[in-house]
């Protein structure tokens, strides 16, 4: 048998209180592997200077030679049982003031917190609700309504308007004070998050330059971040909007674009995937004026990026932080060719004097393509600084999940006045925090989670304060549920249940789904983090507000657009934007529907298998879809499973709900390729994102290997297949949950 005194500190309590011996205990365990009786004996003895040392362990090591002797307690005196009840009664009434005090902590703790890190913001002083802190959410979303009115967001209006307050400049630094001074007002936590990027300014001296035909088109003002600098000098060519499917057209014709410099239109896609499409096709330069739909005036200079990506494009993958010394970097999203915007009068100079073949049918509004003799210069002149942007955070904290939280965020930068890019946003970000922490404060309302108020900054340059915040966060595992509100867009993990009880049936008839495009604030949020995102706009009908972009976005600008109706918009938007954040930090459960993406996968998986059937004589024999299919039905299974637990839950378990909400978050984490470097390849996601990791590019891959292109490899193929096979199976078994009820087929 196996004698197993305790450790000295474990039976102080017990000697000091009760000067006696005590007897140790015999346990029987299970049988051991050659079948005898183990047993353990645990000698709760107060005479450890007889048999342990001073570091807890024998001074005679031989036991088996001197057994244990048994002592009989001895009689309790009077003074013992008086000193033992003495004892009691202390413990019990330090026990009481404990519990006392530590409710009254429960009831006066403040909403926000003393510290400033991310962390500490989201779980100091939070407390594990008893008592489920429910409201019904018709009274929820009666309450932000009554909050959320016009005239307090005209004042908003005035008090966020600011004609300058480009990314790092001391208007922009203007507003994040103001921003901060109100979360401060309404009493919630708040912090910043400050970092040194790698922003584009235009030339110190002189401007950038384009002719034609050896003529100067006019003063430049406006320009493309992160383009090539030098000059570039080719024959123009038109290439309508410059997507791919327009320079194929341009290639049916027997046109090449090695040199040429692109002419394009804005619209359709970014200024970003105009450039890289068009430096796929070795152009030389690219040019880019406003489309004839914008209704711009001929003078009106453009503004925008060319990275096609998000964040600095100088610390790809991991954030900038107070000059940090990164061995020499850069994205692979920069552009490799010259980018510069003209105006529509700088447009139609040059489409007058082109020459060559007749435009494509459906290129309205454009000639002649051009030819050899219609030269252009182009001469790109732009400054690369250093400067220190701020976010800046607000925080209302959670009863139950103060470290699963909801991130609400808009842009705070702008070109020129910004009125309908940033101050609105702003506005209503703002109006949104002092709304839901009225309700908190003094209407009774406890989030289950916490809500998290952002105002990005950089935002032009292509989301850059909030990329560089996210790759901060990227390896955070309690960063549960986030989701930015910018414009109208839905994933397909934004349930239209959850929408269709957000707003009447009358708002939800009104409501037009899209993808997210590259450009859009949420994109990196979903790509490169995982985290379920939805943004939203309003719009007219086949009509976009034309002065994104430009200096004329200005609030007279605005108004116009609108008929006077941007406060009441505003205010929609608050509302929209608001209930959805609300619901999410409200349910037990969160209303996102992990079974959506259970078609989007099967219409990949049904493309690229007709494609694999048509190519056997050039892909390898062994080469099967069965495992891509197995993968798919694991995730189906998994999905509805997920949903039938769903189904059948006990709301009152708060650990089961935890448990659920979790597994429902890490569908989008991973959906992303853990097979690619987010350094050269961000946007992971094989659904939703870009790069050859893709469903979609898998299925374009083959489309290669049909048509026999240069840049087809089958081999390649395959190994870009079984990663992708994997990626889903891992997302099947995560959302299975525990280990037994993983479905691995492969």
């Amino acid at each position: 048998c196996i004698q197993a005194p305790l450790l000295p500190s474990s039976i102080s309590a017990s000697t000091q209180f009760n000067g006696e011996p005590r007897s140790y205990t015999r346990f029987n365990l299970t049988q051991n592997m050659e079948g005898e009786n183990s047993q353990v004996e645990m000698k709760l003895s107060s005479d450890m200077d007889e048999e342990v040392g001073g570091n807890g362990v024998g001074e005679d090591l031989n036991h088996a030679k001197e057994p244990y002797v048994v002592h009989k307690p001895a009689g309790r005196t009077p003074k013992n049982v008086c000193f033992m009840v003495a004892t009691v009664l202390l413990i019990f009434i330090i026990s009481y003031l404990i519990g006392y005090l530590s409710h009254r902590k429960t009831e006066l703790a403040p909403p926000s917190c003393s510290r400033s890190t991310f962390e500490e913001s989201i779980t100091e002083d939070s407390v594990k609700m008893e008592v489920d802190p429910l409201m019904d959410w018709k009274d929820v979303k009666s309450l932000l309504d009554q909050k959320m009115t016009a005239s307090s967001i005209e004042s908003a209006f005035s008090e966020f308007a600011s004609e300058s307050h480009q990314a790092g400049s001391a208007g922009d630094m203007e507003l994040a004070n103001k921003v901060l001074g109100r979360f401060k007002q309404y009493g919630m936590h708040t912090w910043t998050d400050g970092h040194f990027v790698k922003l584009v300014d235009p030339p110190a001296s002189g401007s950038n330059m384009v002719t034609f035909k050896g003529s100067d088109l006019g003063e430049l003002r406006g320009y493309l971040a992160y383009s090539k600098t030098g000059t570039a000098k080719g024959a123009v060519l038109h290439g309508n909007y410059g997507q791919m499917d327009d320079l194929g057209k341009l290639q049916d014709k027997n046109i090449a674009l090695d040199g040429r410099v692109l002419l394009v239109r804005s619209g359709k896609i970014s200024f970003a995937e105009k450039v890289a499409n068009a430096a796929k096709l070795n152009a030389s330069a690219v040019l880019i004026y406003p489309a004839g739909d914008r209704q711009l005036g001929g003078s009106t200079q453009l503004f925008g990026h060319v990275h096609l990506g998000s964040g600095d494009p100088y610390t790809p993958g991991f954030p900038s932080f107070n000059h940090t010394q990164f061995p020499p970097v850069q994205s692979s999203g920069l552009p490799s060719i010259l980018a510069q915007t003209i105006t529509v009068n700088m447009a139609a100079t040059i489409m007058k004097g082109m020459e060559g073949t007749t435009a494509p049918a459906g290129w309205v509004g454009v000639g002649r393509l051009g030819d050899d003799k219609d030269m252009v210069t182009v001469e790109v002149n732009n400054v690369l600084s250093e400067k220190l942007i701020n976010n800046v955070f607000g925080v209302i904290k959670g009863f139950v999940d103060p470290d699963r939280f909801v991130v609400m965020g808009a842009q705070r930068d702008a070109w020129g006045p910004g009125f309908a890019s940033s101050t609105v946003g702003t506005s209503v970000l703002v109006e949104l925090a002092r709304a839901i922490s009225d309700m908190v404060k003094n209407d009774g309302f406890k989030p289950r989670r916490s809500i998290v108020f952002a105002s990005w900054s950089a935002g032009e340059y292509g989301s850059v304060g909030a990329t560089e915040w996210l790759e901060v966060r990227t390896q955070d595992k309690n960063a549960n549920l986030r989701t930015t509100v910018f414009l109208l867009v839905s994933q397909p993990m934004i349930s239209i249940q959850c929408l269709q009880k957000v707003f009447t049936p009358l708002y939800f008839s009104h409501i037009v789904m899209e993808p997210l495009r590259l450009n859009d604030p949420a994109y990196p949020f979903i790509t490169f983090s995982g985290i379920p995102s939805v943004s939203f706009r309003f719009t007219t009908e086949g009509a976009e507000y034309p002065y994104l972009g430009t200096l004329d976005d200005t609030r007279d600008k605005l108004y116009g657009a609108t008929s006077n109706q941007v406060a009441k918009l505003a205010v929609s938007a608050g509302q929209f934007a608001g209930k959805i954040a609300l619901r999410l930090v409200h349910d037990h459960l969160l209303h996102l529907d992990v079974e959506k993406y259970i078609r989007q996968i099967r219409t990949h998986v049904v493309a690229i298998n007709s494609k694999i059937q048509k190519l056997q004589s050039v892909l390898p024999k062994l080469l099967s879809v069965q495992w891509l299919i197995s993968a798919t039905g694991s995730y189906s299974r998994a999905a509805s499973s997920l949903s039938n637990e769903i189904d059948n839950s006990n709301l009152e378990d708060v650990e089961m709900c935890r448990n659920i909400n979790d597994r429902i978050m890490s569908v989008e984490r991973d959906f992303l390729s853990p097979y690619v470097s987010p350094r050269e390849t961000p946007f992971r996601h094989i659904l939703v994102g870009s790069g050859s990791h893709t469903l979609k590019a898998l299925s374009d891959h083959l489309d290669a290997l049909q048509n026999d292109q240069s840049d087809a490899d089958a081999d390649l193929f395959r190994i870009q297949f079984a990663l992708a096979t994997w990626t889903i199976q891992g997302c099947a078994n995560s959302l299975a949950g525990e280990v037994w009820s993983i479905d691995n087929m492969i």
